[in-house]
């Protein structure tokens, strides 16, 4: 079932130690092969590939995981679900503008039972059929009027509530960006790295090397600005924050 990557960093950073194991998720060491996505920013707007093939067999994401330099990175190897065939609308990571933003989502797990709630087209509208890009809109409906860029309690605590009232549907465990912060929500799946000294953070659905991962508790909601953690929020609730 669907993985994900995230990175937040200080400053650019090759993170070829971690996309490698990564894209091999796509269809190698596990069954994932139904598609692949990379966003990344790069000092601009956000820059998006992806495919429709496996990772592992993907020439373009061999050449990305070895090369890539960007200080916030969120990535994506599908096993196709809802809908159950591969295509590129139905490929991880979606975009989509809202706030005065551009933002990223990318999901894994099923929450069907979203696509038959009804939809805030004014807002976002999907392009494909997934589960996951309607539950993405209704997140973006659900904040829009509260965003305020950074750390903020009100809006934050809104989105946990918002993830939270979806992954009783089903499974969400998803990856959010603004551009600026990375926006992690484990429902029962997902895990995190840090490394002050590195200034780098990384999220992902299953641990990508032996030493360093955390499991995220249920219903956690972690926040990443520059390689480090500004706020956290469990089952709607603040826990631990730091600067704004």
């Amino acid at each position: 079932m669907c993985e994900l990557f995230g990175a937040s960093a200080s400053e650019p950073t090759n993170l070829a130690r971690w996309l490698g194991p990564f894209r091999q998720r796509g269809g190698g060491t596990a069954d994932n092969g139904d598609g692949w996505g990379v966003a990344y920013w790069q000092d601009g707007p956000v820059r998006m590939e992806k495919s429709p093939e496996p990772g592992h067999q993907s020439r373009r994401l061999e050449e990305l995981a070895l090369t890539l330099r960007a200080p916030l990175v969120l990535a994506h190897v599908r096993k196709a679900n809802f809908p159950p065939v591969p295509g590129m609308l139905n490929t991880h990571p979606f975009a989509h503008a809202c706030c005065g933003r551009e933002w990223v989502f990318a999901h894994n797990g099923t929450v069907p039972a979203v696509t038959r709630w009804p939809c805030a087209s004014a807002i976002c509208r999907p392009d494909g059929e997934t589960d996951s890009e309607t539950a993405f809109c209704h997140l973006l409906a659900g904040i829009a009027g509260e965003y305020a860029e950074g750390a903020r309690p009100h809006w934050l605590e809104l989105l946990t509530k918002l993830a939270k009232s979806i992954s009783d549907t089903g499974q969400f465990n998803f990856l959010l960006s603004d551009g600026r912060s990375l926006y992690a929500y484990g429902h029962d799946r997902l895990h995190y790295r840090e490394a002050a000294e590195e200034g780098l953070t990384l999220v992902a659905s299953e641990p990508l090397s032996a030493d360093g991962w955390r499991s995220f508790s249920p219903g956690e909601l972690r926040v990443y600005r520059d390689g480090r953690l500004v706020a956290d929020f469990c089952a709607g609730s603040l826990v631990a924050t730091a600067c704004a």
